[in-house]
């Protein structure tokens, strides 16, 4: 995880994104990106753009994982810990 979140740092630095991603619009993008995701299954559930599918699951993937580095914790510690709980 720790190589994933530093490569989303290093793209994000150099377009000087930082400065658009406090915690509300990362949010924000999570729930735009998921709704990207879920639309790929919108009128049929067994047919669908496979590579679509994880292009727009990698969009939610990194902006969780900027989510995470905007308020200052490990996506596999928060994982991890709410796994331990509801599990």
């Amino acid at each position: 995880m720790d190589e994933l979140q530093q490569l989303v740092n290093k793209f994000v630095s150099d377009r000087d994104w930082d400065q658009f991603h406090a915690p509300v619009h990362l949010a924000k993008s999570i729930v735009i990106e998921s709704a990207e995701l879920l639309e790929c299954f919108q009128w049929d559930n067994d047919h669908f753009d496979y590579q679509h599918v994880k292009e727009e699951l990698a969009d939610v993937m990194i902006y969780c994982l900027q989510m995470c580095d905007k308020i200052g914790v490990r996506a596999d510690d928060i994982i991890k810990m709410k796994m331990k709980i509801s599990w």
